[in-house]
């Protein structure tokens, strides 16, 4: 039977660290941190997630300061507010939620953040500073892998990982993560031949294909680790992920539940990009570097 990846309890675990740090340096800076998570239209998952993090913000003593555009508002009214939130002192994350409204390029949007200010490290330059090695915010749902897989004792130096999944969310910075850490590292993708043939090698395999239930027992190597990143509504009712848990869970060493395995992770490490840039920001000290990969 597979060990529970618990992710609720490590993000809570993290969020504890987070405010001791805000209430250390708050007097000395003045004001808490701020992270602006900036929404455009009406999506209703969207409206879910937004409310997640702006409830761990206020666990932590982050400062809400995000913005809620209409959903038919042009490219230009966005901009305009990703760059009063730039230049805005108070304001140290910057998040635009997606998707996006029809008709609305992410790209050029993402660009315009400030890459220091860049809360969910998806910005060019820091997708670049990781694949260089460099500090900067990470994407926040890879990261919060990583020190799951960490704070599991989960040793990847010389591991055969195998990420299912070529996003530039998830997929790509997963595998520049995971190679960093010493592990060799296969990517697959919806064009991949014989995928079982594939992560059946894995002794991690991290699924990120955004496709319900494509990995089951058939594709995991007995003892392996498995992640599973995707998040999916039954159309019966209730969630479910990438992985068929009831077939993996007797073969996998360990295994992340779907809710409360990677989704709880993506949010708190949301909060440390921000409480770090924060801290760089006033020259404090924050003891996080355990959690920046």
């Amino acid at each position: 039977m597979a060990t529970l990846l618990d992710g609720r309890r490590l993000a809570a675990a993290i969020e504890a660290r987070l405010a001791a740090v805000v209430a250390a340096g708050r007097d000395q800076v003045g004001r808490p941190p701020g992270l602006a998570v900036l929404r455009v239209g009406n999506d209703p998952a969207s409206g879910v997630y937004v409310a997640n993090k702006e409830k761990a913000c206020s666990r932590v003593g982050i400062l809400n300061l995000g913005s809620h555009l209409p959903g038919d508002s042009p490219a230009a009214t966005v901009q305009a507010t990703i760059e009063g939130l730039n230049a805005d002192p108070a304001v140290d994350g910057i998040l635009l939620q997606l998707p996006l409204p029809p008709g609305l390029a992410e790209g050029p949007l993402l660009a315009a953040i400030d890459p220091d200010k860049d809360a969910d490290g998806l910005h060019t330059l820091n997708l670049g500073r990781l694949l260089k090695g460099e500090p900067g915010p990470r994407s926040c749902t890879p990261a919060g892998v990583m020190a799951l897989l960490a704070a599991s004792g989960v040793t990847l130096a010389g591991k055969r990982a195998v990420v299912v999944g070529r996003s530039i969310l998830v997929g790509q910075p997963m595998a520049l993560m995971l190679q960093a850490a010493d592990a060799t590292v296969s990517v697959a993708h919806s064009r991949t031949v014989d995928l079982a043939a594939l992560t059946r090698q894995a002794e991690v395999l991290v699924v990120a294909a955004g496709r319900p239930g494509i990995v089951g027992a058939e594709h995991v190597r007995p003892g392996a680790v498995v992640v599973d990143v995707g998040i999916h509504r039954r159309p019966e009712g209730g969630l479910c992920g990438d992985v068929r848990h009831d077939e993996v869970e007797p073969i996998a060493s360990a295994l992340s539940p779907v809710p409360g395995g990677v989704g709880p992770m993506t949010v708190a490490m949301l909060l440390v990009n921000t409480v770090v840039a924060w801290c760089h920001r006033h020259g404090l000290e924050h003891g996080l570097d355990d959690l920046l990969p």
